[in-house]
């Protein structure tokens, strides 16, 4: 035995146990292993095992929630997302033991932790000096950040420019603390120098001679193509893998994998508004459909209601976006390719219009178009987002260039789920798929999600999935039940906070 004992509530693979372990010894480092193999449950068992609480989560946008709800999910303890209904409330939260886990994003660490800059108002940065450059000296953060005894920063690639607000703002925060865990698939992005700004967040960068000495020996002048560091490469990965990193690939720890891996990954809406007055709307029309003995008008109120299904669904997808788009462009960065599928139009053209490299394949794309796009994504390194259509591009092709699918939309049944999932997991593919499902916290997704899985052992599921019958019109008592039961999903109840910063 590996002599880890942990409280988790999950039994951690072989590979993660090691990182966990690896973790406590060193306490402040970076786990660099491929998007996949789990580094969220990694940090976790690390500041669990070592009761490092409170703790503090520094992660992209859109996977905020997700953090929340994998600490609720692997530990004992309750995590808070920082939005404006906590803004000045979150430090007694914490003292008080109602909370142990704090999660922000990047873009509003000012915003709660940064009293003032050079005598500005920290948390308004549209004053007038408000963009002007500054150093760590000149921040004065709130003193509650000496609360945290450990801090997780997720995609910590992102704090590489040493003269970037979010970096300052990491450093200070992370200033002092035991426990200081970075989680990246690509903690070097393009040149060695992206690691000085995370080795200072660290605590590290004095073990490999400060600044000036990291730069002179390892890096080089980019315009120089020749020119080879004075010290090699070789030098500086044995270093890091020695004091304060762990990487894994996939293919490494493949034989301890399942052939799949599917995340749940709840975002917020940004049309709530739009989105809960419609939910009341179909509620109230669902209680008088309930009520109702006529069989003649409630056959025409069932397919009124059907219509407002419809209407939520797209409500619920658009107003996940935003977030979406944050996901894939937090994924990308990993410098691996994924797979995207959705259904409504104005979705594909939104992602297109955010990632005008991406290729599609969808409906309104011809044959020729749609060959010559499966055969960019899988034969040209350049080409790291395909866009598929559900429908379109549910069956037949083969997309084994990627292990990662993500759906912003769900199909209506579970085996619609796994033929868009295997266009990743089929010939050809030598890693495990991860499927990532991302679904509007509080809303209908919610509702068909639940259904897809309860149906997902069901023979007559597969029936059901005929393009002849809507599949919809076929789920729409279950639909009604699952609707009403869940409070979440009506009456005005979904998240209306903004996205924070």
């Amino acid at each position: 035995m590996d002599g880890l004992h942990h409280h988790l509530r999950v039994e951690p693979y072989p590979y993660q146990r090691e990182g966990i372990i690896y973790g406590l010894d060193k306490k402040r480092l970076i786990i660099g292993d491929e998007p996949g193999l789990g580094k969220t449950l990694q940090s976790i068992g690390i500041v669990d095992t070592a009761n490092a609480y409170p703790c503090l989560v520094i992660c992209p946008s859109s996977l905020k929630i997700n953090w929340q709800r994998e600490f609720e999910k692997f530990t004992e303890k309750s995590a808070l997302v920082l939005d404006n209904s906590v803004r000045t409330t979150w430090p007694y939260l914490l003292k008080m033991g109602m909370h142990h886990v704090a999660i922000v994003n990047y873009e509003s660490l000012r915003k709660y932790f940064v009293w003032d800059i050079n005598g500005r108002t920290g948390s308004n940065g549209s004053s007038g000096k408000g963009n002007q450059s500054f150093r760590l000296k000149d921040v004065v953060f709130c003193p509650q950040i000496r609360m945290f005894k450990s801090v997780i920063i997720d995609e910590s690639h992102r704090v590489k420019d040493p003269s970037a607000q979010q970096t300052i703002f990491t450093k200070g925060i992370t200033t002092g603390k035991e426990w200081i865990i970075l989680l990246s698939g690509t903690p070097v992005v393009n040149r060695p120098e992206d690691l000085v700004a995370q080795l200072s967040i660290m605590g590290r960068l004095q073990e490999f001679g400060g600044r000036t000495q990291f730069m002179a020996d390892y890096c080089i002048d980019p315009k120089d193509k020749k020119a080879e560091p004075a010290v090699p490469l070789s030098v500086l990965s044995r270093k890091l893998y020695d004091t304060c990193m762990i990487r894994r690939e996939k293919a490494k720890v493949l034989p301890q994998l399942p052939d799949k891996t599917r995340i749940d990954l709840y975002v917020d809406i940004d049309n709530a508004p739009e989105y809960n007055l419609a939910a009341a709307d179909l509620a109230a029309y669902l209680q008088q459909y309930t009520e109702c003995t006529d069989w003649e008008i409630r056959r025409k109120m069932r397919m009124e209601a059907l219509v407002r299904f419809m209407t939520l669904r797209r409500l619920a997808t658009l107003g996940k976006v935003a977030q979406a788009t944050d996901f894939i462009r937090t994924f990308l960065e990993n410098g691996k390719k994924l797979i995207v599928f959705c259904s409504l139009h104005e979705v594909v053209d939104g992602l297109v219009k955010a990632f005008p490299g991406a290729v599609t394949v969808t409906g309104r794309d011809s044959a020729v178009e749609k060959q010559a796009a499966v055969d960019s994504f899988q034969n040209n390194a350049e080409t790291m987002l395909i866009i598929c259509s559900i429908k379109a591009a549910g069956v037949g092709l083969t997309l084994t260039a990627s292990s990662s699918v993500a759906f912003l939309e769900l199909p209506w049944t579970y085996c619609d789920c796994c033929q868009c999932e295997d266009r990743a997991h089929r010939i050809g593919q030598k890693d495990n798929v991860t499927c990532y499902y991302l679904l509007a916290g509080g809303t209908i997704d919610q509702a068909v999600y639940r259904l897809i899985q309860d149906k997902k052992n069901t023979a007559a599921q597969i029936m059901n999935s005929d393009d002849d019958i809507p599949t919809e019109e076929a789920y729409f008592n279950e639909l009604v039940n699952l609707f009403m039961e869940n409070g979440d999903m009506q009456d005005g109840r979904a998240e209306d906070n903004p996205v924070p910063g």
